[in-house]
């Protein structure tokens, strides 16, 4: 137990786990009464009480008024400043707020009552050791494309910027537009349906077919995956779907892939941004790249701060934080649902925790210019950087700033933070030099199944 004596008050810290304790507070009259007089005889100064002149009340009649009002405030600002000054001297980090233990306080008598003594419970830790002198078990991926996933990319944009035809007779990847029917009448719906969505065996039966064909087959069986989707309908209708169906096909749709030339160029990335097939090609390889290298940085990243989590091994108080949480989210969270959260919760702190402290053990700040471009980044990518338009880059900056100054400046806080851990991490990388890998996009598809 660890007593400091202050002038007036005595603040008693008392650590009765290695991440828990309680803070009291005493107060005896002359640590209050002072300030309590200077108040009412402000009061009486101002008041305007019925049979008196303003101003003219007598200091006892405002002291029965106005009294005990004026010491609970008093009082309540002395605890307020005392607790926030005490916790400030100390080396330890607080998690949460104090949490004011209502029992010791609920019998409180303040007409009578002179000495007063006030308990709080608190959660911290005492020091976060992040050593970076060592290797971490974490790596960083690069993605390297190979020619399918350029192939697939330019069948994808001739595709959407293709135009739709109605041909006579149907081809595999087509759209059929008709009526299904269960045979026993207890279904019924118009639809378009994918051909691309059906299996080997059932796509056969309706290719090669003209408008008005009458098709019989089991869309259960026919249809691979996602039944409800394909149908567009609810699961549990599509769990109802059962036994042979017809499709009448009343229309067919087929996209015609855009052809290799400039106007398709121009369409994509903008007027006489690629002006060949060959460039056309290394921008979409460029661009497939960035963004799977975007995905690979955040999951490396994440891998980074795992490892760091684990090698800093930080004990939090856990019950002290689910009671906090949830006093805190009063209304807002039942006892279920902070239970729930808690782990992600507790990641969260951890890795805040850590970051924290290796900015300020190394001076790592974010500078204004820094979270502006970091703001620019994000508005180009929620609008999508391959299409940004020239009007939208001449607004960016009323943009920026309007993001910037919303949600009451938690925006700009968050994106403070944003930079922050970027710089963090960037320097983790230089100090402990995780492995790097290069992968394929199959190898990126199983990290992120995974």
């Amino acid at each position: 137990m660890v007593t400091l004596n202050f002038i007036p008050l005595e603040i008693t810290l008392d650590k009765h786990a290695a991440n828990e304790a309680s803070i009291k507070i005493k107060l005896t009259e002359a640590d209050y009464q002072l300030k309590v007089d200077s108040k009412l005889k402000d009061y009486a100064r101002k008041a305007t009480i019925k049979g008196f002149r303003p101003g003219k009340a007598p200091v006892s009649m405002v002291k029965n008024l106005y009294g005990t009002s004026v010491l609970v405030e008093e009082i309540n600002q002395i605890l307020s400043t005392s607790l926030n000054d005490y916790i400030k001297g100390q080396s330890f980090k607080l998690l949460g707020d104090p949490l004011p233990q209502l029992e010791s306080s609920a019998d409180l008598d303040w007409k009578r009552q002179k000495d007063f003594e006030f308990s709080y419970k608190i959660g911290f830790v005492d020091q976060v050791d992040i050593d970076l002198e060592s290797e971490i078990d974490a790596k960083t991926y690069t993605v390297e494309l190979s020619d399918k996933e350029i192939s697939d990319a330019l069948t994808n944009i001739k595709k959407q910027y293709g135009k739709m035809t109605n041909p006579d007779v149907s081809e595999e990847n087509d759209f059929l537009y008709g009526d299904l029917k269960a045979v026993d009448g207890s279904f019924e719906k118009n639809l378009s349906l994918s051909l691309s969505k059906l299996d080997d065996q059932s796509v056969a039966k309706f290719i090669g077919v003209e408008k008005g064909a009458v098709i019989e087959f089991d869309p259960t069986k026919a249809i691979k995956t996602d039944l409800a989707g394909v149908l567009s309908i609810s699961e549990e209708e599509a769990s109802a779907i059962s036994g042979d169906f017809t499709f009448t096909v009343q229309n067919i749709n087929r996209t015609e892939e855009a052809e290799l030339n400039q106007e398709l160029f121009d369409k994509v990335f903008g007027p006489n941004q690629v002006t060949s097939e060959e460039e056309f090609l290394a921008k979409i390889k460029e661009i497939l790249g960035e963004n799977y290298n975007r995905e690979l940085k955040l999951f490396s990243e994440e891998e980074i701060k795992k490892a760091l989590i684990e090698k800093a091994s930080i004990d939090l108080p856990e019950e002290f934080l689910k009671e906090w949480l949830l006093k805190s989210n009063s209304g807002k969270l039942s006892e279920e649902e902070v239970a729930k959260e808690l782990p992600a919760y507790l990641r969260q702190l951890t890795w805040s925790l850590i970051a924290n402290t290796i900015a300020e053990k190394n001076n790592i700040k974010a500078e204004q210019p820094e979270v502006i471009e970091k703001t620019r980044e994000m508005i180009r990518g929620q609008f999508g950087s391959a299409g940004m338009s020239a009007q939208l880059e001449e607004n960016m900056d009323m943009f920026v700033s309007n993001y910037l100054q919303g949600n009451e400046g938690q925006n700009y806080m968050q994106m403070v933070t944003a930079v922050q851990n970027e710089k963090v991490i960037n320097f983790v990388k230089e100090k402990t030099s995780p492995q790097e890998e290069v992968i394929s996009v199959e190898k990126f598809k199983e990290l992120l199944e995974n």
